[in-house]
C-alpha cells in the first residue's frame, strides 16, 4: 500500500466528484502537488483551481502528468478511459478513493457515517459539532457544509469524521471507532444485486468496528437484530424505545425546538434552524456521537444552534413570500421525507416538485417506490434520467414512474419535461408561487438549474 509520506504529486482522474475533491482538498492542505481531470467544469472544479490545482477537461494523454507518483480515480470513470488505461499499463500505483481513505484513517480515531440516505448530513453535524464545540477533527464529507463552505477541513486532533460509502462496497475497507448507520434501504442494486447482499454489506460494515467501539443506529433498522458490536445504541426521532431521541418537539418561527433523551441524560431546550423533520433525527444521532465522547454540554447545544445545513440538503434557495427549496434527494425515502417536510412547514401552500431521476437501474430498481412517494406531492415535473456513469437502458425512461402515478392519465398531477419547460413555467407562474412551495430534487446535473430558476424569480 502506498504510503503518504512517499507522494509528492497525486493525480485524481475525477477530481470533481464530491468524495474525490474532499480527498484532493486533504492532499493539498499537506502542501503535496495536487492535479486531475474531470468531464466538465463545475463550482467545485472552479474552487480547486482557484487553490492552486491544475486541472483539465479532456481525456487526453499528453495532459496526464507522468511525473504523478499516487493515482486516484473514481468508479464512475469509464473502462475506455485513455488516462485511466496508461496509468494502469505502466506500472502507477492507481487507487480507489475508498483505498486512499483506508489509508489516510489506519491510525486515527474514526467516526464513520453510513446509510443508504442521511449520511451526508449526519456526518457534516457530527464535525460540525466536533469543530464549533473546539474538540477537532478531519472531515471528509460528501457534501458543502453551509458554515464553512467545504466538505474538508483539518485539524490536529488525530480524529477523522467520514461519510462511508456503501456504493462499491467502499465502507468496508474503513475501521470505525464510532459507527453510524442511518437508513439500510434497498440501492446500488447494480452493484449487490439483492436488497439482502446490500444488507449483509452493512452486517460486514458494523464487524469492521474497532474492539471496544460503539454502533449508533437508527431504531427499526432491518436487520437490527444482526448489527452487534461491543458497545450499541439506537436513535430515533421520537420513539421512546430507543436509546436517544428527541421530545417535547415543537416547531417556533421555522425551526425545530426539542429537547433530547440519551440514555438516562436528559439535554433540554435544543434548537435547530435547519429544515426538515428528519434533520431532528439526523441531529439526534450526531448530538449522540458528542455525547459519547463527553463534550462539553452548552458547547454541543451552541454548536446545534449555529448549524446551518449542508449544501443541497433542504437548502433554501429563496425564502420569502416565495420559497424555492432544494434537495439531494434520489432515493424513494429521501424523497418521501423531503416532500412530507415540505408540507409540514407550508400545510398551506401547494407543493410542486421537479424531479430528476439519477440512474436507469435506479430509476428500474424502484420506479415504483418513487411513483408511490411523488404522488405525495401536489404537481410534478418529470426530467429525464440523468444517466452518471451508465449506458440507457431500453424502455427504462421517466415514464416509468410517471405510468404508475395518480392523475398520470390527465396530466394534471405529473408531467415529463425538459429543463427549458420547467424554466418556461417558473417564468409563467411566477405570481402563483406565492401560493407555492418549489422543490427541485435530484443527484444529477439538476443543480444547474437553481441559478437560473432563482434569477428568474427574482428579477
Amino acid at each position: 500500500m502506498v504510503n503518504i509520506k512517499d507522494i509528492s504529486h497525486i493525480y485524481f482522474i475525477g477530481i470533481g466528484g464530491i468524495g474525490m475533491s474532499a480527498l484532493a482538498r486533504y492532499f493539498h492542505s499537506l502542501n503535496i502537488r495536487v492535479s486531475g481531470y474531470d468531464k466538465t467544469p463545475s463550482p467545485l472544479t472552479r474552487e480547486l483551481e482557484a487553490a492552486g490545482m491544475d486541472i483539465h477537461y479532456e481525456d487526453d494523454l499528453s495532459k496526464a502528468p507522468k511525473d504523478a507518483n499516487a493515482v486516484v480515480f473514481t468508479p464512475a470513470i469509464p473502462a475506455d478511459h485513455s488516462e485511466l488505461n496508461f496509468f494502469r499499463e505502466n506500472g502507477y500505483p492507481v487507487l480507489k478513493r475508498s483505498d486512499v481513505l483506508q489509508i489516510i484513517s489506519e491510525h486515527s480515531f474514526n467516526i464513520c457515517v453510513a446509510g443508504t440516505h442521511g449520511k451526508t448530513t449526519i456526518s457534516t453535524m457530527v464535525a460540525h459539532i466536533l469543530r464549533d464545540t473546539g474538540y477537532g477533527c478531519n472531515a471528509f464529507l460528501g457534501g458543502i457544509s453551509s458554515n464553512y463552505n467545504t466538505n474538508f477541513w483539518s485539524n490536529e486532533r488525530n480524529v477523522c469524521v467520514i461519510e462511508a460509502d456503501e456504493y462499491d462496497r467502499s465502507f468496508l475497507k474503513l475501521s470505525p471507532d464510532i459507527a453510524i448507520i442511518s437508513a439500510m434501504d434497498p440501492d446500488h442494486l447494480d452493484i449487490y444485486g439483492t436488497a439482502e447482499e446490500m444488507e449483509e454489506a452493512y452486517i460486514k460494515f458494523v464487524r469492521k468496528i474497532r474492539i471496544g467501539g460503539l454502533l449508533i443506529s437508527r431504531k427499526g433498522l432491518k436487520r437490527e437484530k444482526d448489527l452487534i458490536a461491543d458497545k450499541q445504541m439506537t436513535y430515533s426521532l421520537n420513539n421512546e424505545q430507543a436509546d436517544a431521541y428527541a421530545d417535547n418537539l415543537k416547531v417556533v418561527d421555522g425551526s425545530y425546538v426539542f429537547d433530547m433523551v440519551w440514555k438516562n441524560e436528559r439535554l433540554d431546550g435544543l434548537q435547530l434552524n435547519v429544515g426538515g423533520l428528519h434533520n431532528v433525527e439526523n441531529m439526534v444521532a450526531a448530538v449522540s456521537a458528542a455525547l459519547h465522547l463527553d463534550i462539553d454540554r452548552e458547547k454541543t447545544r451552541n454548536a446545534v444552534a449555529s448549524f446551518r445545513g449542508v449544501k443541497r440538503r433542504f437548502e433554501y434557495i429563496i425564502k420569502s413570500d416565495l420559497v424555492f427549496i432544494d434537495d439531494y434527494a434520489h432515493h424513494p425515502e429521501e424523497l418521501r421525507s423531503l416532500i412530507k417536510s415540505v408540507k409540514m412547514l407550508y400545510p398551506n401552500r401547494k407543493a410542486v416538485v421537479v424531479f430528476q431521476p439519477h440512474l436507469f437501474s435506479r430509476t428500474k430498481d424502484l420506479a415504483d417506490g418513487f411513483a408511490e412517494v411523488l404522488d405525495l406531492a401536489d404537481e410534478v415535473m418529470l426530467l429525464p434520467i440523468y444517466p452518471a456513469r451508465e449506458l440507457p437502458v431500453e424502455g427504462v425512461t421517466s415514464k416509468l414512474i410517471s405510468d404508475r402515478m395518480r392523475g398520470c392519465e390527465t396530466g394534471h398531477k405529473v408531467r415529463l419535461v425538459e429543463k427549458d419547460d420547467v424554466l418556461k413555467w417558473v417564468e409563467s407562474n411566477r405570481e402563483q408561487m406565492k401560493n407555492q412551495v418549489l422543490v427541485t430534487a435530484g443527484a444529477g446535473d439538476i443543480d444547474r438549474m437553481l441559478e437560473p430558476i432563482k434569477k428568474t424569480l427574482t428579477v
